[in-house]
């Protein structure tokens, strides 16, 4: 099943955040190829589409000012603001993703952690 096809008025991208943050796992499941690996910028760990799909809607992770920067049928880029539901510091995270056969088969983040105090270089 090609979700874009179901919904043509919303990215790949759009409707993966939406299905991840909600623990929609039937639309995560049309959206995400069984194949995906997905590479946070931490820990040096490998995730695989089943445990993306065991991190839907545990509300570890809340992001906002979510924006999709570029996609297309084969990539895409987002970026965020994550917040973590273990109090750790928020994170500005950029995040790429490739696709096959319509669905996300590939991640990689890159963040940069936020704190309260983080001011701009010369101000």
């Amino acid at each position: 099943m090609n979700i874009r096809r179901n919904r043509p008025d919303m990215s790949i991208l759009t409707q993966y955040q939406e299905a991840f943050e909600s623990g929609n796992k039937e639309q995560l499941d049309a959206l995400v190829h069984e194949d995906c690996k997905f590479y946070p910028h931490v820990g040096g760990a490998v995730m695989t589409k089943s445990d993306v799909m065991a991190f839907a809607g545990m509300d570890a992770v809340r992001s906002e000012a979510r924006r999709v920067l570029f996609e297309n049928d084969e990539v895409g880029v987002t970026h965020s603001i994550a917040h973590f539901a273990n109090g750790s510091t928020s994170e500005a995270v950029l995040a790429f993703f490739r696709f096959k056969d319509g669905k996300i088969i590939h991640v990689e983040t890159g963040a940069t952690p936020l704190s309260d105090d983080y001011k701009l270089i010369g101000q």
